[in-house]
């Protein structure tokens, strides 16, 4: 059995060069399919990336009680130096965030960019962000530093440059970046300065901390929820950002399936009249192994291989073409705070296998009822070419 097996399906591999035309629709429909699959989900793979990159076990944020997110936050200057007190909290920066209107590079219309208001002590917090041009802003000066998704995105932001934001100037002195992270996305100058031009002296959105250990949120949280003149809440980093991601990443996942599910079925109806027009087309000679005592199995069996081959190298195919040119693609799109983050398109292998599995799935399905139909066919019609 497993000879007869062998046989006939390299007899039938072997005859593929004969049949480029017809083979070639299942290759060239299931690389679409798995393509499409793979960019999709590797959109969502890199925002996720992005943002879980961001959190750190050790840092967290402090947030207005009932927000959010750090647009919706507030808090006045006085918690801000209670806070900062509190053991277990090794270094604080309290931070202004907002989001300003730029004209993006791609498209020349305009769109929400984070600007945030730092502390000097956000560097030691942030030991990831590195000037990579340039120099750190000056405190005190209407001064600013622009991260390499922000300036990869947007119009005008590029060293020695200047914006205009609430009527004042803004000079750009540098350029970082910080390991991948949503920073990256960001525009970053001094708290007071940002307090002033955009009139919020009595308060900043959110502080930034570093923990001694990751396991004192919850105290410091019981001990927030005693004080009675803080309205608060502390959040790890990575909880956090996981809470922001998921919407988005979920959203993109999702389609990414329902695309390709909606491919697929036309991968599959291809798949089926080639393999249909193959067996119909080599009636004579499927019938003719038969009757020289070859079993149905071995002819069911060859042509499912058939499938598969082509259904493999189509899915290959498909899974390099979306490594090629769509991994570390830099787009941008809408973020949890309403605000554009940059991130780059992350095809992992993990996501090849998950497009060759897809691919070897098609093509099961897309041979399976031809091979049924060759073994099932009576020997003496099929012989008559019938």
């Amino acid at each position: 059995m497993l000879g007869q097996i062998v046989e006939v399906s390299l007899m039938n591999l072997r005859n593929l060069g004969s049949r480029i035309g017809s083979s070639s629709v299942i290759v060239v429909g299931i690389a679409g399919v798995v393509a499409v699959l793979v960019s999709i989900l590797a959109m969502a793979n890199g925002f996720r990336a992005t943002l879980e990159n961001t959190g750190k076990p050790d840092r967290a944020l402090v947030l207005r009680g009932g927000s959010n997110g750090e647009l919706s936050s507030r808090i006045i200057n006085e918690h801000v130096a209670l806070v900062g007190q509190m053991e277990g909290i090794e270094a604080s920066s309290a931070e202004f965030y907002t989001v300003v209107d730029v004209p993006k590079r791609a498209t020349g219309t305009p769109a929400n960019l984070v600007f945030r208001g730092v502390q000097e002590s956000a560097f030691e917090i942030r030991p990831e962000v590195k000037i990579t041009v340039g120099r750190v802003f000056e405190f005190g000066k209407r001064e600013l530093i622009a991260g390499r998704g922000a300036a990869d995105q947007f119009e005008g932001i590029d060293l020695g440059a200047t914006m205009v934001f609430r009527g004042v100037d803004w000079h750009i002195v540098g350029l970082f970046e910080a390991g991948g992270a949503i920073n990256e996305s960001e525009l970053w100058g001094d708290v007071k300065v940002a307090q002033s031009v955009f009139r919020r002296e009595g308060s900043v959105t959110s502080m930034r901390v570093r923990l001694s250990e990751p396991g004192v949120i919850g105290d410091l949280n019981r001990r927030i929820e005693e004080d009675p003149r803080l309205d608060l809440t502390i959040r790890s980093e990575q909880e956090y950002y996981k809470a922001q991601s998921e919407g988005l990443t979920a959203l993109i996942t999702n389609f990414g399936y329902l695309v390709a599910v909606i491919m697929a079925i036309g991968a599959i109806f291809a798949a089926l009249n080639t393999m249909y027009s193959a067996v119909s087309n080599r009636t004579v000679e499927i019938a003719t192994l038969r009757a020289i005592g070859f079993g149905g199995t071995p002819v069911v069996v060859s042509v499912m291989i058939e499938a598969l081959v082509l259904a493999v190298c189509g899915g290959a195919m498909g899974a390099v073409m979306a490594y090629v040119f769509f991994n570390g693609l830099t787009i941008s799109t809408l973020g949890g705070s309403f605000s554009q983050v940059a991130f780059d398109f992350a095809v992992t292998p993990e996501l090849m296998r998950q497009g060759l599995a897809w691919a070897v799935v098609l093509g099961a399905v897309g041979g399976l009822f031809p091979a049924l139909r060759a073994a099932r066919l009576p020997i003496t019609v099929a012989l008559r070419g019938e």
